[in-house]
């Protein structure tokens, strides 16, 4: 897939992962954006390692859309507790 088709779907898996986990998140849609290119990037590495499963093999295939998503759910889990709310 080219960088073009990675940063739509990495805005919607972003999108789709805060759907499912709703809640308040500093950051607007710069922020999901990069989080859901993360998150692609981070579930469709692991997807390949562990599961032998190769995400890369088109855009509208449904290991790709799910290992993003899985993916962009991790990395936000991870963001909203790096970036949690801090009692002085």
């Amino acid at each position: 897939m080219g960088i073009i088709a990675w940063i739509v779907l990495g805005l919607l898996a972003g999108l789709i992962a805060k759907a499912l986990m709703p809640g308040r998140d500093p950051g607007g849609l710069i922020v999901t954006t990069l989080l859901g290119i993360v998150g692609a990037l981070l579930g469709g590495f692991l997807a390949s390692a562990l599961f032998h499963i190769h995400p890369m093999d088109g855009f509208f295939d449904l290991s790709t859309w799910v290992t993003s998503v899985v993916g962009a759910i991790v990395v936000l889990v991870i963001y909203r507790m790096a970036t949690g709310r801090r009692h002085a």
